[in-house]
Order: structure tokens, then sequence, then C-alpha cells
């Protein structure tokens, strides 16, 4: 399960960096790859894994083009923040792939989601129980 946790976290992160600059031949390899074990897990057809992959891409540059936005203005949002606007983000998606995916799908990759974000926030804070807000920092 952490490799497919860790497969979908790399396919998101790719997919971002792919459509922001040209990759080299491995990494995008890499990506292709990473959407193959998505369409594998969720059983997708061709025309739904094109779809797919536009969807996951749309919502990377979205997300990255808020932390840009925040960067330049100067202002670091902070961790409830940045949680809001992940969810909100989510949401949208869930959304967009809807009309795609068949009820099965959908809800196979919300408990891929869910998954990917619950491993994702032990990464970020490096503990091994229930992710939880990093420490205020004075």
């Amino acid at each position: 399960m952490k490799a497919t946790v860790m497969t979908i976290a790399l396919l998101c992160a790719g997919a971002a960096y792919a459509q922001t600059s040209p990759p080299p031949a491995s990494h995008a390899a890499e990506v292709s790859r990473h959407m193959d074990d998505l369409a594998t897990l969720l059983d997708l057809t061709d025309a739904q894994k094109a779809q797919v992959q536009t969807i996951l891409q749309e919502q990377h540059a979205k997300m990255k083009e808020s932390f840009e936005q925040a960067r330049a203005s100067g202002t670091k949002p902070d961790w409830q923040q940045m949680k809001a606007l992940h969810e909100q983000m989510q949401q949208e998606t869930l959304q967009k792939l809807a009309p795609v995916l068949s009820a099965t799908q959908l809800k196979k990759f919300q408990v891929i989601q869910k998954a990917m974000n619950h491993h994702m926030g032990h990464m970020a804070h490096g503990e091994k129980g229930a992710a939880e807000p990093p420490p205020v920092q004075n």
C-alpha cells in the first residue's frame, strides 16, 4: 500500500513539474509510469486515462499558481490555510473526475487520495502517529 501511495504522490508531483518545464527523458518516462500505475489501480480505459491525466495536471498547475501568487505577494499562508486550499482543490478534482470515472473508480480514487494525504501528512511532519499541524515558530 505504501508503494501505491508513493506512486500516486510522485505522479501528482511529476505531473505538475511536467507541465511547467520540459522534463528530461527519464523524468517523462517516470511520470508516464506513475500514470500507468494509476490507470491500472483504477482500471481506466485509454480515453479515461487521458482525461484523468489532464485533470490532475490542471489541479497541480492551479495549486502551483496559488503558491506562486502567495509568494509574490510576500504572504506566507499558515498550516490551516494550506490545508483548506488543499481540501478545496481535492473537491474540485473530484467534481471534475465524477463525469469521467464510474462510481467504483471514483470511490477507488478517493481511497487512494485519502491514503496519500495521510501518508504525506506523516512525511511532512516526520511522525509515525497522527498528522498534526507543526508547532508555531516565533
